[in-house]
């Protein structure tokens, strides 16, 4: 066909347009080329943002040296710290290892790259999608020290977009020894010490220019976690991190395997530095962990806590009022989420700043049942299961209950109130050791544990602050709770799966919290129960070394704690159901808003117990012990036992009249004949297990 021979056209079509259609590819080409300009317009106006809210002016100036201000959730000032900091290094000046160490962990391409290293950023994202667990970042050491001038330590997207700004303007300003000298002059190594020059005063006393290869690498350890891993208080953690260290050296080809191979540990030569107190024992614990939220974020900084300032003073109160004689005493208060809102680590922080609530590690005593009797309804026992409570006469670990008092056949509920030491060691038997252990470490125990029937009445020592935690995870009905003074951060959604709680089934958390309810109402620690429902139990460790009462009542769970430091008896035989009790009463009382009147000192006394009285008489059918309990009374005669229940509907036991304790209406109510009693026969209190 000719090119005069057109086709027909349609009717109504229409002239033919003089101009060709555009093909497909142009049309495409077309719309690519809007898309594109669009996304070039965008980019320019998120620069301009970004130029605008971030400070460029400021990443060329000095670092301020940081502080950090420490606020009670209400606003109240808490404490005030400086950092240690000295002179700025000099990469020239440096062994070529020293900065070599820092870039072999921190960032390897660091003089390759133009501040941001997206292949770095490629393969920490990698690492993380199919690691165990262990993270890496991407950030480069110039991102690093651009995040340095920011004021806060926000993990959200606008904040990583001007950091990455500001680290191409760093590199474009500043040369790289200029960078790194920056960096390396103002990176914080845990404690208090910021720059390397101070740190390397502070863990060896020599300075940066003497460094040795152990040593560099032991301080570029420890950036990953400063607090935590600092050698002072971990030199095993920063070991290993030291290794993890030359090891990279190696891979990054600054040292050879043989050279790494013949390397030895670094040995610390700790310079004491005078350290400014912060005044409280909580800021002491929570310091740290602000000054690792932080970051490298420098200059003043005001940090938000958990800490209630009202509750606080109530708990120092507490304490003062107590009658501790040489002493000592600790008090831990946290939600049940774990919040921590008030804190005393010992009676006098100006004479002592070591914190019993967290550093001391003290057996719990009968506080540990907590979890032999969780474990015991795990394998489907209930409160109203017996238990015998007899002398164990068999094995070679034969405990006792204190005073050598029994009951014979009693429930559980009854075991637990009056805090029996063979039902519990029986009860670990029937549910075995690791069961036990299991329950303790689900509800947040770290400490070692002993894996032997001892376990059950406490002889492993825990720090108070887990021991609150485990039962505020009874309180919330989730497990584990962890103890914080810093709120929350803002978690991605792969950390919140990753670290979500485990709920307590139905029927074993109305099961624990009835026994709870039993111990610190009508048991060993009935000194401390409050009009509102209170929950607890108390703990006695051998010889009364340690007396302890942790509970919860109206949304707060506190423990409180009494000892010698040097681990010596405490005189008069003192008891959780005694001292700490009244302490724990008085404290959350007024915490809650429930004033209570301070009993008189008789009526309140560690060894009176309304839940279960006994009385053993010499008679002629041989030795007779009687025991009441609010569901009835057992008679033992010799071998056989008797048991004559209450027939009546169930329900609360009768409050006392005011001003009156159960005990004292036990006491009312109960006459024994006239026999041939032994002395302890008018003891009506069991109090709880060594």
């Amino acid at each position: 066909m000719s090119e005069t021979d057109t086709p027909p056209r349609a009717f109504g079509a229409g002239p033919p347009s003089a101009f060709a259609r555009p093909s497909r590819l142009k049309r495409r080409l077309h719309i690519a080329g809007w898309i594109a300009a669009a996304m070039l317009a965008l980019l320019m106006v998120i620069v301009a943002w970004l130029a605008v809210t971030a400070p460029l002016s400021r990443s060329l100036k000095p670092i301020a040296p940081p502080s950090i201000s420490l606020l009670s959730a209400d606003g109240h000032l808490i404490a005030r710290r400086g950092a240690i900091i000295d002179r700025p290094v000099t990469i020239a000046e440096l062994p070529a290892h020293v900065p070599q160490a820092f870039m072999a962990i921190e960032d390897r391409r660091f003089y390759s790259h133009w501040g941001v290293d997206p292949r770095g950023i490629a393969r920490a994202a990698w690492h993380n999608l199919w690691s165990d667990g262990s993270s890496q970042g991407g950030s480069t050491i110039t991102q690093q020290l651009a995040k340095g001038v920011f004021l806060s330590s926000d993990r959200t997207f606008g904040r990583k977009a001007r950091e990455a700004l500001m680290a191409f303007w760093l590199e474009a300003w500043l040369t790289k020894d200029q960078i790194l000298e920056r960096y390396l002059s103002n990176v914080y190594f845990g404690d208090n010490v910021y720059g390397l020059r101070a740190a390397a005063l502070h863990y060896f006393d020599r300075q940066p220019e003497r460094l040795t290869i152990p040593q560099a690498a032991m301080l570029a350890g420890l950036l990953k976690a400063p607090s935590r891993l600092a050698p002072t208080s971990n030199l095993k953690g920063a070991r290993e991190r030291g290794d993890l260290v030359t090891q990279a050296m190696v891979e990054a080809g600054y040292i050879s395997k043989a050279e790494r191979n013949v390397l030895a540990p670094a040995r610390l030569r700790v310079r004491e530095t005078p350290d400014p107190t912060s005044g409280t024992f909580f800021a002491d614990w929570v310091l740290p962990q602000a000054r690792d939220r932080a970051g490298a974020v420098y200059g003043a900084q005001n940090v938000a806590t958990t800490l209630d300032w009202r509750i606080q003073r109530l708990a120092e109160g507490a304490i003062r009022r107590a009658p501790l004689g040489k002493a000592q005493a600790a008090l831990v208060a946290m939600k049940p989420d774990g919040s921590v809102v008030a804190m005393v680590g010992g009676k006098n922080y100006s004479k002592s700043a070591f914190n019993r609530a967290v550093q001391a590690k003290r057996q719990p005593g009968s506080t540990f049942k907590l979890f032999v009797y969780l474990a015991a309804f795990r394998a489907g026992m209930t409160p109203d299961d017996f238990i015998e409570d007899t002398p164990i006469t068999t094995g070679s670990y034969r405990p006792a209950n204190h005073g050598g008092k029994y009951r014979g056949k009693i429930t559980l509920r009854q075991a637990f109130a009056a805090s029996s030491n063979v039902a519990a060691v029986r009860l670990t038997q029937k549910v075995g050791v690791d069961n036990v252990i299991k329950v303790a470490r689900d509800l947040g125990v770290t400490a070692p544990l002993t894996e032997d029937l001892s376990l059950a009445l406490g002889t492993s020592e825990i720090p108070l602050i887990e021991l609150t935690e485990a039962y505020a995870a009874v309180a919330a009905g989730a497990y584990p709770v962890l103890a914080h003074g810093l709120p929350p951060e803002e978690q991605s959604w792969f950390s919140r799966l990753m670290s979500r709680q485990h709920r307590f089934s139905d029927d074993q958390l109305e099961m624990i919290r009835d026994l709870l309810s039993s111990a610190a109402n009508r048991g060993t620690g009935s000194a401390a129960a409050l009009r509102t429902s209170t929950f607890g139990k108390t703990g006695t460790t051998q010889d009364s070394r340690d007396a302890i009462f942790v509970g919860y009542a109206g949304g707060l769970v506190t423990a409180v704690w009494i000892g010698n430091d040097d681990n010596s008896p405490l005189p008069g035989g003192a008891a959780g159901g005694g001292v700490p009790a009244r302490i724990w009463r008085d404290f959350m009382g007024r915490a809650i808003n429930e004033p209570v009147e301070d009993a008189p000192t008789e009526e309140q006394d560690s060894d009176l117990v309304n839940a279960i009285a006994n009385v053993t008489v010499e008679a002629g059918l041989g030795n007779m012990s009687v025991g009441l309990d609010t569901e009835g009374m057992t008679v033992n005669v010799g071998p056989a036992q008797i048991r004559l229940p209450i027939d009546q509907p169930p329900g609360p036991p009768p409050r006392p009249p005011p001003g009156r304790s159960p005990a004292l209406l036990l006491r009312a109510s109960f006459r024994p004949t006239p026999m041939n009693l032994r002395n302890d026969a008018l003891s009506p209190f069991l109090t709880e297990a060594s």
